[in-house]
Order: structure tokens, then sequence, then C-alpha cells
């Protein structure tokens, strides 16, 4: 495996990181099946495991400090804090309230005194971005973290961090995880090129498109899954599902998998510096590590460009940022008396 700086932290982590979103009740629940996972992936040179609270509210953690004991010096361990994890409306979000907690917490179900990455999953516009950079700088200062990051913010909001650091003295996200694949390039327009302005490690998920790019999602066959039931539209998206027979041609041309063609495409990107793997069983993990040898010549990706141009996203995302006023009519809308031009 071979080895990339994220972003200008210093520090090294393989070109793969081992996503653990599926370890626990939302898709594997068998521990010691998740641990040979975690293990194998180790194994294989990956040194870099992403997992977050909110995964099956606090079970992928578990699983993984479990798995890591032993070998935590080895790893780059990534975490995140923002979604719900319980009722009270004080127990999720970006303040210094919150994260304070959750990463206390967090770092119990580890079983580790500090994590090397610690995200915010997603944008709060109710906090003052002020308030969320000194209490990640203190938490720092503390020993508990070692370099911060966010996850699917929007260009505006990342360049907005960057000044408010600047400006206070405070210390600055270093890493974004955005969703990026074949199927989802919106983020080469504005996200990355300011990732790559501030000096900033990329580190994307969902890279096969919530699965659509194995191959498995195929124009008139009808596939059952969970992922289905939960997103009907994203999977009966005509334009994804015509790209996906043009790439799985493309693949086949090439000699690859479905999969693989993916995977590579997702690394292949100057400004990422490492891509998700999702496994959720063995099989997975190892169709997954037979890619990482996989190298797209120029002509391949030229060809993948026809197919789903620079820049663009075919059909509904998965699971994007929704920014308040788009959820909101009245954030939108004046009062009607004050409509009127005249």
């Amino acid at each position: 495996m071979k080895y990339r700086t994220l972003g200008r932290t210093g520090i090294k982590v393989s070109p793969y990181c081992l996503g653990a979103m599926m370890f626990g009740a939302v898709g594997n629940a068998d521990h010691d099946e998740a641990t040979r996972i975690i293990h194998k992936a180790l194994d294989a040179g990956v040194n870099f495991v992403d997992t977050a609270d909110f995964y099956s509210q606090g079970e992928s953690e578990e699983i993984v400090g479990k798995a890591l004991k032993g070998r935590r010096d080895d790893v780059v361990l990534a975490t995140k804090a923002h979604l719900p994890m319980g009722q009270d409306p004080n127990q999720q979000g970006n303040s210094r309230r919150w994260l304070t907690r959750a990463l206390e917490d967090s770092l119990r179900r580890l079983q580790t005194d500090h994590v090397d990455l610690y995200m915010i999953h997603r944008p709060a516009p109710d906090t003052d971005i002020e308030e969320t950079l000194a209490t990640l700088t203190d938490l720092m200062r503390a020993g508990k973290i070692r370099a911060i990051g966010t996850s699917t913010f929007p260009v505006a909001e990342i360049v907005e961090a960057q000044w408010v650091a600047e400006r206070r003295g405070l210390a600055r996200f270093r890493v974004e995880q955005p969703s990026y694949s074949i199927l989802n390039r919106s983020i080469e327009r504005e996200v990355l090129p300011a990732c790559e302005k501030y000096g900033m490690g990329v580190m994307v998920w969902s890279p096969l498109a919530m699965g659509m790019l194995t191959g498995r999602y195929r124009k008139g066959a009808q596939t059952e899954s969970e992922r289905v039931k939960f997103n009907p539209a994203y999977f009966a998206d005509a334009g994804k599902l015509d790209a996906i027979e043009r790439l799985s041609a493309l693949a086949q041309e090439a000699g690859l998998s479905l999969t693989h063609l993916a995977m590579a495409f997702a690394i292949a990107h100057p400004s990422v510096t490492a891509a998700n793997l999702g496994p959720r069983t063995m099989a997975q993990l190892d169709d997954l590590l037979a890619g990482a040898e996989v190298t797209l010549s120029n002509d391949i990706l030229d060809q993948i460009d026809a197919i789903v141009a620079p820049g663009t996203d075919i059909g509904p995302l998965h699971a994007p940022y929704t920014p308040p006023a788009l959820t909101h009519a009245d954030l939108r809308r004046r009062q009607e008396r004050d409509r009127a031009a005249a």
C-alpha cells in the first residue's frame, strides 16, 4: 500500500480508508466478524480508519475500539460528531456543550485517549463557527485530538471557517470529507479547488455511489435491498442507470470490474487523499482490496469524462447537506406585505 500526506498535517495515510459505518446494527452486527474485517484491512496496509458516533448509535465506535486493541498506535483513527445521539435537543450539533461531551463519549467507546482526526459531521447554521473552532482548539491543546476536519461542508462554509481560524488564532480544519464518485462529481467544481487552496486533505465517502457502482443495480433489473427501500428514487434514476450501462461496458473493455474502476477513479484526482471503503462483509473487503493496484490510463479517464462530465452530478444525491433555506419556506420568502415592488 502506498501512503499519502493528509493535507498539510504531516500524517501519512493509505489511499484506502476503512469506513466503519456498516459495522453495528445498521449493517453487520457480528462484532467478531467486523473485527476480522478490520484486522484484514490493517494487514493489507490500510492504516486509516473512519467511524462516527452516529453510526449505529455508538456501536461502530465500540467495535472499532475493541478491534484496535494492541494496534492503536499503528492506525490513523478518525471519528465524527454532530448528528443526534439522543432525544435531548442538546445531544447533537456543533456547540461547545455538545462537542465536549461527544468527544469524551467517543473516546470511551473507542478505548483510547485521543483521536487522530475529529470531524464535524455536518454544518450547524445555528452555531457560530468561532464557537466550534474554539472548542476544537481547546480539545486539541488538551491532547485529545491531533487534527480537525469537516464532512459535507459547502465551499462557502469551508472558506469561512478558514478565515475565522486565521483571524482568531484558532486551529484550522485540515480535512474535508465530501461525497464523491463517478456519478457525483460536483465537488470538482468548487470544493476540491478550495481544499487544495487551503492545504486540506480530502477523504471521500461513497465512492461506489451507495453501491450503484458495484454493478448490482442495472437497467431493467429488479433489485431488492434495504438501500432501495430507503431511497427508491436514487436507484431508479434513468440518468444514473444509463451511465451505469456505459460505465460497465467501459470497465469490461478495460478488463476491470465496475467496482475497481470506480475506486481507482476516486483516488486518481490530485486533490483526493483517500477514499472510504465501506465493507459489510469479508467478501466485499476482499473484492475492494483486490483492486488496490489498478491504475486508470488517461484514455479511460477521458472516456469516463465523456459519460459523466467533470463537475456534474447525475440524478439526485443520496445524503447531501441541505441548507435551511431550502427546507424552510419562511427563510426564502418575504412577508406577503413586502413582496410587491410597488
